[in-house]
């Protein structure tokens, strides 16, 4: 049985916003299903975030399918960053991720954000250890810039790149609690 692991964002939780609905629908598809709860949500920090996720996920297997959100397609890329050569997953699905840019943030939240955006991370690490990645971005999120983000991921990952209408940031607060367009990615 393949895995889908789903990783949350900043603030989130596998209780919040399309992770349940996720979970259920995935499950429905006969998938092993991993939504882990990062410690200290509110607080994410790359050097508990990324080994809390490696334990969760142990041994990584070929058929793996990750899923994040967010800030989870930040601790996933440098989760897939860290692995050794010849270690890979089957599919790497980012909502709402973003690179090196973010946008309308708080004085407080740039301050939680800075070390994700300052702290090196090379794509071209990332790459061989996923057969394909796909990038889901909405095209009024308020925080992740499209076309800034869109082009790293299509250039330096190679990134199949889906544009949501009127999605926000995917998230609760924005009435987003389903996310069908994954289930047609991890078919």
């Amino acid at each position: 049985m393949s895995r889908v692991i789903i990783v949350h964002g900043w603030s989130g939780s596998s209780q919040r916003d399309f992770m349940p609905w996720a979970k259920k629908e995935l499950k429905k598809m006969r998938y092993e299903i991993l939504v882990p709860d990062l410690p200290d949500t509110d607080n994410p920090k790359i050097e508990t975030w990324v080994p809390y996720l490696a334990q969760v996920i142990g041994e990584v297997r070929e058929s793996d399918i990750l899923i994040g959100h967010s800030m989870g397609c930040q601790t996933i890329l440098r989760f897939l960053e860290s692995l050794p050569s010849g270690k890979k997953v089957d599919k790497v699905i980012l909502v709402a991720g973003f690179g090196p840019y973010l946008k309308g943030l708080t004085k407080e939240e740039q301050q939680i954000a800075q070390p994700w955006l300052d702290a090196s991370l090379d794509l071209d690490k990332v790459k061989p250890h996923a057969n394909s990645f796909v990038a889901i971005f909405s095209d009024n999120d308020p925080y992740v810039p499209l076309e800034e983000n869109r082009k790293v991921f299509e250039e330096k990952l190679g990134a199949k790149i889906i544009v949501e209408h009127n999605m926000s940031h995917f998230n609760e607060g924005a009435g987003i609690t389903k996310l069908p367009v994954l289930l047609e990615i991890t078919e």
